[in-house]
């Protein structure tokens, strides 16, 4: 029997496999056909096709250059992701465990929380400039939300039954930190870091036109003021490729 549930566990995991390449090739043709169709009318569209755009990629991959600018993406993806975990997970630890202060914060947290991190564009230029200072600020209120919310939620849902234990021994408040409550809101922390690098990352492009001078988004403007829309497709396709690769790596750390 376990023999054979691990044959059919290799074998859904093939099809698996083979499923998502058979979706990305009839992702590819339909953009072709697309193309296509669309060119007719417009020669300029004939520049979007996955021929030239895979063209671009190589070249800029071979240069150096796409390399470089993705380089600069996710070192702030980076700091971003590091800055909002370095406030979340102590907070939310924190309101997790006073059940008086989450109360008294969790409206202001949940209102602040819906508001488009994007809104906070014209505040963060205003008082940050423009560079790298307004990027990290985006990205790190994208990510805070969903990983603070996550962490008071996850300590609340902890059985206090094994706190009162753990008191009962004697133990220090950071004993029962990181002996009960980390590893237990270790899998929903995960998740929601999975969750914010997804937001970060649907948030680096327009947040990267604040000013700088590297990075993907800036290059996304870059190709479309020199009218190069080849290279411009090339982009997309890496920002594509980067965010599945992180989405991937995140969802199999997740799950071990």
């Amino acid at each position: 029997m376990d023999t054979v549930g691990a044959a059919g566990t290799g074998i859904d995991a093939t099809l698996f496999g083979d499923g998502q390449a058979l979706g990305l090739l009839v992702g590819l043709v339909v953009w072709w056909l697309l193309v296509r169709l669309l060119s007719t009318a417009s020669p300029v569209v004939a520049e979007f096709s996955p021929v030239e755009a895979f063209d671009q990629l190589l070249i800029g991959l071979r240069s150096g250059a796409l390399i470089r600018h993705a380089g600069a993406s996710l070192l702030r993806v980076a700091v971003g992701l590091g800055m909002a975990v370095f406030i979340a997970v102590p907070l939310g630890l924190f309101l997790g465990l006073n059940r008086t202060c989450e109360l008294a914060t969790s409206a202001v947290f949940q209102f602040i929380g819906m508001i488009s991190p994007l809104s906070w564009m014209p505040i963060a230029v205003m008082v940050l400039g423009v560079g790298d200072l307004p990027v990290f600020f985006l990205l790190t209120v994208a990510a805070l939300w969903p990983i603070l919310l996550t962490i008071v939620s996850a300590v609340r849902n902890i059985n206090p039954l094994y706190i009162k234990v753990a008191r009962s021994f004697a133990a220090e408040p950071f004993e029962i930190v990181a002996r009960i409550v980390l590893p237990a809101i270790r899998p929903n922390l995960l998740a929601s870091v999975r969750v914010a690098v997804g937001l970060i990352w649907v948030v680096l492009v327009p947040a990267e036109m604040l000013g700088v001078s590297s990075g993907l988004g800036y290059l996304i403007l870059d190709c479309r003021d020199r009218l190069a829309y080849g290279e411009l497709s090339a982009v997309l396709l890496l920002i594509g490729a980067i965010g599945w690769g992180l989405d991937a790596g995140l969802r199999r750390l997740s799950q071990e």
